[in-house]
């Protein structure tokens, strides 16, 4: 086993590798990253993947998506759909127990949908604010994402309330809704 500064540094690169993967729309790239049965000694022909390490993902606004077949179509479409991604993480903490690593960040991510017909440029740029949760497996080969959970950080609305409180879509800040 290697030492735990030397694994977060790694799980840390992991993590780096998943979203430059995404911003270079690098699907096979992408697809090497995320744990396969044979990560985990298994062989397919003899075993069901799914006893093993199933690999899951939750876009925001998505349900839960299992399986390597179904998380990857999903990266697979968001990458057929997106011109232009970058993400910019903030936050970031690792923690590693034994073959298993946590990464919490926030991701600022800025995107842009398809270019107008008539026209060269990108489509209209996006912000976006989530944070999210990414599982890694220690392999023979490095750390693999076992699991990615995104979830959008509600944003303030910058208007007040009839009573002169500021909310945050549609809740003060001690979660009372808002009339």
């Amino acid at each position: 086993m290697s030492a735990p500064h030397t694994d977060v540094e790694q799980v840390e690169a992991a993590n780096t590798a998943f979203y430059e993967a995404m911003e270079r729309g690098d699907f096979d790239e992408l697809s090497s990253l995320w744990l396969t049965p044979s990560d985990l000694g298994v062989d397919e022909e003899y075993h069901d993947p799914a006893d093993s390490g199933v690999i899951s993902c939750v876009h925001p606004g998505w349900p839960v998506l299992t399986g390597r077949a179904e998380v990857l179509r999903s990266y697979a479409l968001i990458m057929a759909n997106t011109d232009y991604i970058q993400f910019f993480l903030t936050d970031v903490h690792v923690s590693v127990t034994g073959d298993t690593a946590l990464v919490n960040c926030t991701e600022n991510i800025l995107s842009g949908g398809p270019a107008p017909e008539d026209g060269d440029e990108l489509g209209p740029l996006v912000g976006q604010l989530v944070v999210a949760t990414n599982v890694f497996r220690r392999t023979p080969t490095g750390w693999k994402l076992w699991s990615h959970h995104a979830s959008p950080v509600l944003a303030e609305t910058g208007e007040d309330d009839e009573n002169g409180q500021n909310g945050v879509n549609g809740a003060d800040p001690d979660d009372t809704p808002l009339a």
